[in-house]
């Protein structure tokens, strides 16, 4: 078995008298890809939060091999983890100066990645110096998705964080995207959806399912379709 690299011990968060999170514990395993699910209101982007930037107010602890991410360096974490949100941010600057953020790489480095984050269409129809308009405006919203996906394998970051990325696209790029997330090698990904597609949540190596703060059930979409228990009724409801 791979060694853990994200651990979850206990954490539990509170805004006032608000509990959001409860006792939340699980680990995900080197290369591995986690789905977190839950309705809303179930705690789901402030775990995802909490996964990345750390917060003396909360009970519990979130571990990178080991190490409590408190501990961490700002520069230490943002090297390690990237994110990707509904809302990618993009520059009035070329596609190539928004995956590399401004950087000097070498041509096959950024080939590669451009392969990786299926960005190959978009430079083959327009060109790496395509100018990508005020806030992403010449792209569409899948297009700003894989360059947030490419600047995070251009980082070579060791997690991959997706808080409800496909919120916003139609629901054929949006399993696109998804797809895309899936197919990654060689980096840890911990992915929050509200997308209930069995083809997709076939593909995770764990699901953990978020009720009041609390994790109500974990395991593989078939063990958990199998159960019978909240997360089935969810997946009824959706369907």
């Amino acid at each position: 078995m791979s060694e853990p690299i994200i651990e979850v011990r206990h954490l539990s968060k509170s805004f006032g008298t608000h509990v959001v999170l409860r006792d939340v514990d699980f680990t995900v395993n080197h290369g591995d890809v986690t789905c977190v699910i839950g309705a809303s209101g179930s705690g789901k982007s402030t775990l995802l939060r909490l996964l990345h930037i750390p917060d003396d107010n909360t009970s519990g602890q979130v571990l990178f091999d080991g190490i409590d991410i408190r501990r961490l360096t700002p520069e230490s974490l943002n090297s390690l983890v990237s994110v990707v949100q509904q809302n990618v941010f993009v520059f009035n600057a070329s596609i190539r100066d928004n995956i590399t953020m401004f950087r000097a790489f070498p041509q096959e480095t950024l080939d590669e990645v451009i392969r990786r984050a299926h960005l190959e269409e978009l430079v083959a129809r327009r060109g790496l110096d395509a100018l990508c308009g005020e806030g992403g405006c010449e792209l569409s919203g899948g297009e700003k998705q894989r360059i947030a996906i490419a600047r995070a394998l251009l980082k070579q970051s060791s997690i991959l964080l997706a808080d409800e990325a496909t919120a916003a696209l139609d629901a054929q790029t949006a399993h696109e995207i998804t797809q895309d997330i899936l197919s990654l090698t060689g980096i840890t990904r911990v992915v929050v959806t509200h997308r209930l597609e069995a083809s997709l949540l076939e593909c995770y190596d764990e699901i953990l399912v978020l009720k009041d703060g609390r994790i109500a059930e974990t395991g593989t979409f078939a063990e958990l379709a199998q159960r019978g228990g909240y997360f089935s009724a969810m997946y009824k409801l959706a369907h």
